[in-house]
């Protein structure tokens, strides 16, 4: 399983928490730091669940262990108006550094405060989008992690035409107020080179997503490509279910949420590594670095990963060159 079960996580935070040495260091001073945690998704959902574990189990390694040395204010929504308001709350608690995935939430902690030191994850590029502007010294408050360029929106497009040649219309569907909108420039483009019409499909609700995928598909030749963040669970259920109904090729950013979920395929870099460099950053700056002394971390290696039953099941017979090309193939 992709996700990490309760029991499983708690064991690895006890036997973590036997790293005498490191935990003492953490625990020098006596007090007990406070790290802020917003992400954009549902807590129940096994990307997040993963990715928080992942969090918690590299600080907990570095000694830094719950209800012992820190405390952990988490928040977690996909809507918007919440979003904001959880944001406002996790200001007004002073943490002593705030972790936050996606654009739009560090957009959002970043309209709040210029004084908390902020590590995000999964940004896209901090320098394109106007976070930072220096990535080997970031200026102000923020550092991170990140998972994923602009300039990758292009090869989503064209993966996808490559393993269904036909696709002539693209729905990119992504969720209203917290979609990182820097990818759109670089769909267009990558549309109008290969021919391909890009239909901006947006949603705030899984009702609304059913009506809009229905109508899309009313009309030949489609395809859905997910535009970041990834859709929440239940709305990835939904995706991939009516995909599979309407034979539309999908393509995600993300391993952990597309092919491994149903989708036909994803293209790009690992979303749960980041969070452990994440904890790297927070333990630093809990102990004193400078956000300056941080710089950005980039991924090295990108993944191509190909459901072979969800693209037979639509009809497609993928070719034999996109799939050697696979690091993955889900059978």
């Amino acid at each position: 399983m992709l996700g990490i079960r309760r029991r499983e996580f708690i064991t690895a935070l006890g036997s973590a928490a036997v790293a005498w040495p490191t935990l003492a260091r953490a625990q020098q001073d006596g007090r007990v730091r406070r790290i802020g945690i917003l992400d954009v998704g549902d807590e129940t959902d096994r990307l997040v669940q993963t990715r928080q574990s992942v969090l918690r189990e590299g600080l907990a390694k570095l000694g830094w262990i719950e209800g012992r040395n820190v405390r952990f204010d988490l928040r977690f929504s996909t809507d918007p108006d919440r979003l904001r308001a959880q944001t406002d709350e996790l200001v007004r608690l002073a943490p002593d550094v705030i972790a936050v995935s996606t654009l739009p939430a560090t957009r959002l902690v970043l309209q709040r405060t210029r004084t908390i030191p902020i590590v995000f994850t999964n940004v896209g590029d901090p320098v394109a989008v106007g976070l930072l502007k220096n990535i080997a010294r970031p200026e102000g408050n923020v550092t991170g992690a990140t998972t994923l360029y602009e300039s990758i929106a292009g090869k989503w497009l064209e993966l996808l035409k490559e393993a269904a040649p036909h696709t002539a219309r693209l729905a990119l569907i992504f969720a209203v107020e917290i979609v990182a909108e820097n990818y759109f420039a670089v769909l267009d483009t990558a549309a109008d080179v290969l021919g391909v019409k890009a239909i901006r499909t947006p949603y705030r609700n899984a009702a609304e997503l059913e009506r809009a995928i229905d109508a899309f598909a009313a009309e030949p030749n489609g395809g859905l490509l997910m535009v970041p963040p990834p859709p929440s669970g239940i709305n990835r259920e939904l995706i991939n279910r009516l995909a599979l109904k309407y034979r539309l090729p999908t393509i995600y950013s993300n391993k952990y949420v597309g092919p491994a979920d149903g989708g036909m395929m994803s293209y790009g870099g690992d979303s749960v590594e980041p969070f452990r460099i994440t904890a790297s950053y927070v333990d630093r700056v809990l102990r004193g670095a400078k956000i300056s002394d941080l710089p950005v971390q980039f991924p090295t290696k990108f993944e191509l990963v190909i459901n072979l039953k969800t693209a037979k099941a639509i009809g497609l017979d993928l070719p034999a060159f996109l799939l050697q090309r696979a690091d993955e193939v889900i059978e």
